[in-house]
C-alpha cells in the first residue's frame, strides 16, 4: 500500500529539478549555510552568557547626584541584590540633564546585563522639554521592573500660613487673593512644579511659581517662610513634618501613605482621580537577552518583598513598589503621555 502513495516523477520533471539545483551557485549555498551557522552560534552564545550570568560586578547607573531619593533607593536595592546575585552591584552617579546624561551612557553600553540604570520620573519626562536628541527611553532600553514609588506631599509653613490646615483652606485662601500666594519647587518642570500646575488646573485657583535650583534650597526657603508652600518629596519633607516645622495638608498619591497616615489625599479632598507619584524602575540596554532580564527581574522582585528592604525604603521616604517589565512599560507610556499634556497645556519649559 505504501508504494501506491509514492509520487511518481517523470524523466522530464527529474531533469528540470536537476537543472534548477545546478542553477543555484555553490557560493550562495555556502553563504546560506554560513548565515545559518552564525545564527546558531549567536543563539548558543547568548544562552551560554545567560546561564553564567552574572559572573562579575554589575554597575547600576544613577543619573542624579548622590543623596537624592533615586540614589538612596538605588543603594538600598542594589546592596540587597548583590546578595542574591552573588556579585557586587555598584552604584555609579552620572548626573545631568534630568538624568539624560546617564541614560545616554547606559544606552550605549553592551546589552549584557552588567550595566543598568535606575530610571526616575524626571528622566522619563525630559523629552517633552525642548529639543531632545539623547537616548530614546522606549527604543534604547529594556524594562526590568518597577522598584519604588516616591510620594509627594503638599506642605505649608505653619508660621506663615497658620490658617491653612487642609487643601480646601489653601484653595479658599488662594481664591480670595488671586495670584498673591507663592509656591516653590525644585525648579521649572520638576515633579513638584508639574503636580502643582495640574492641581491648579483642576481646582481653578491661582498661585505663583517661584522655582529654585534644586529641592534643598526650595525646602530651606519654605522652612524659612520666604516661599511658604510646596509639593515636596517625602524623603526631604518628613523630618521637618515630624519636627512640626512644616504642616502637611495633602498627599499626591491615590492612597494615603504610611509616613503621614492622617493626611488626606488630594483626591479625598474633592479632586477625584488626582494621582501624582514619582517613581523609579530598573532598565537595561535594548537587546539584553531575555534570560538575563528574567534573572534580574526575579532578583528585584525578591529584594522588594524583603521586609528589611521595605523598612529601609520607608525610612528613606520611598515605598517598595515592584511591577513586571510589561507593567513598567505601560506605566512609562501612561505617565509620559499624561504629564506631557500638563507640560504642553501650561507651556512649561525646563531651566
Amino acid at each position: 500500500m505504501a508504494y501506491r502513495n509514492r509520487i511518481k516523477t517523470t524523466p522530464g520533471q527529474a531533469a528540470q529539478a536537476a537543472t534548477q539545483q545546478a542553477a543555484v551557485p555553490r557560493s550562495t549555498n555556502m553563504g546560506l549555510k554560513r548565515i545559518a551557522l552564525g545564527a546558531l552560534l549567536c543563539v548558543a552564545a547568548g544562552g551560554a552568557m545567560a546561564q553564567g550570568f552574572p559572573d562579575r560586578m554589575i554597575k547600576l547607573v544613577v543619573p542624579f547626584p548622590p543623596g537624592g531619593p533615586t540614589d538612596v533607593a538605588s543603594r538600598i536595592i542594589g546592596q540587597k541584590m548583590s546578595e542574591g546575585l552573588k556579585q557586587q552591584v555598584v552604584v555609579e552617579n552620572r548626573p545631568g540633564a534630568s538624568g539624560m546624561i546617564g541614560a545616554e551612557v547606559v544606552s550605549k553600553s553592551a546589552p549584557d546585563g552588567y550595566t543598568l540604570m535606575m530610571l526616575a520620573t524626571p528622566t522619563l519626562l525630559f523629552p517633552h522639554l525642548g529639543n531632545h536628541k539623547g537616548a530614546d527611553l522606549f527604543k534604547d532600553f529594556t524594562p526590568i521592573g518597577s522598584a519604588y514609588d516616591l510620594p509627594i506631599v503638599m506642605v505649608v509653613n505653619p508660621q506663615k500660613m497658620p490658617d491653612v490646615n487642609s487643601l480646601q483652606d489653601l484653595i479658599a485662601k488662594a481664591k480670595a487673593q488671586p495670584g498673591a500666594l507663592n509656591y516653590t519647587s525644585a525648579g521649572n518642570a520638576s515633579f513638584g512644579h508639574l503636580s502643582t500646575e495640574l492641581l491648579k488646573n483642576i481646582g481653578q485657583f491661582d498661585i505663583q511659581h517661584v522655582p529654585y535650583k534644586g529641592s534643598a534650597p526650595a525646602l530651606q526657603d519654605t522652612l524659612g517662610g520666604t516661599v511658604p508652600m510646596m509639593f515636596s518629596d517625602m524623603i526631604a519633607a518628613l523630618p521637618h513634618i515630624k519636627a512640626g516645622k512644616l504642616r502637611p495638608i495633602a498627599v499626591g498619591s491615590a492612597k494615603r501613605v504610611a509616613f503621614t497616615p492622617d493626611v488626606k489625599t488630594v483626591a479625598e479632598q474633592g479632586f477625584a482621580g488626582f494621582d501624582a507619584v514619582a517613581w523609579g524602575g530598573l532598565m537595561a540596554p535594548a537587546g539584553t537577552p531575555q534570560e538575563v532580564v528574567d534573572r534580574l527581574n526575579k532578583e528585584l522582585r525578591t529584594v522588594l518583598a524583603d521586609k528589611d528592604v521595605q523598612a529601609k525604603l520607608l525610612g528613606a521616604g520611598t515605598i517598595s513598589a515592584y511591577a513586571s517589565p510589561e507593567a513598567m512599560k505601560k506605566r512609562m507610556q501612561s505617565d509620559f503621555d499624561r504629564w506631557g499634556k500638563v507640560i504642553r497645556d501650561n507651556g512649561i519649559k525646563s531651566d
